[in-house]
């Protein structure tokens, strides 16, 4: 992973993270106990903070992002799918972000909620825990029932049990000659 320092804000993370090579993490950028940041995932505290809880997963390609006044704050045990843009947002504890997803400025995301891949959750919105907020722009469906509730649960679990795999096992392949 690339952690960057700018003006003298150096990024605070946990010794239980798991972080791949290709990660970007800048400035204003405090991880959490056991959350894993995947492949080409890019964190920028350049303008305000960003938080990663405890548990958590930013998956591959994914990047957060902030805006004068609107830091980025994703809650503990919260899953950050692949190619997500999370900007200037604050995202509540056990929350699942589909792939794709568009999460922008001030916009509030309550706990174990669920935004469904390639939503666009517009600046300003806010929504209730338990929610279930598809589309484009995003809107709640329904509540989610405590099955789905459980699956976001599991999902974390895996990321969580995974990223512990990658900490100790992965390693980089010297080029192979051919």
């Amino acid at each position: 992973m690339a952690i960057y320092s700018l003006e003298g804000h150096k990024p605070q993370i946990d010794k239980t993270v798991f972080a791949a090579a290709s990660a970007d993490i800048i400035g204003k950028v405090t991880i959490g106990k056991g959350a894993g940041i995947w492949f080409g995932a890019v964190l920028r505290g350049d303008i305000e903070p960003v938080i990663i809880g405890e548990g958590s997963n930013v998956q591959d390609l994914s990047v957060i992002h902030t805006e004068k006044g609107a830091p980025a704050l994703i809650g503990k045990n919260c899953t950050i799918g692949h190619k997500a843009l999370i900007h200037g947002c604050t995202i509540g504890d056990n929350c699942l972000i589909g792939m794709g997803a568009i999460i922008m400025n001030y916009a509030e995301i309550g706990a174990e909620s669920l935004v469904g891949a390639g939503a666009l959750v517009t600046e300003h919105k806010k929504f209730p825990p338990r929610s279930l907020i598809i589309g484009s722009p995003a809107s709640v469906k329904r509540s989610l029932t405590l099955e789905e509730i459980a699956g976001i649960r599991h999902n974390v679990e895996n990321y969580q049990k995974n990223a512990a795999r990658y900490q100790s096992s992965l390693e980089i392949v010297p080029e192979l000659a051919f």
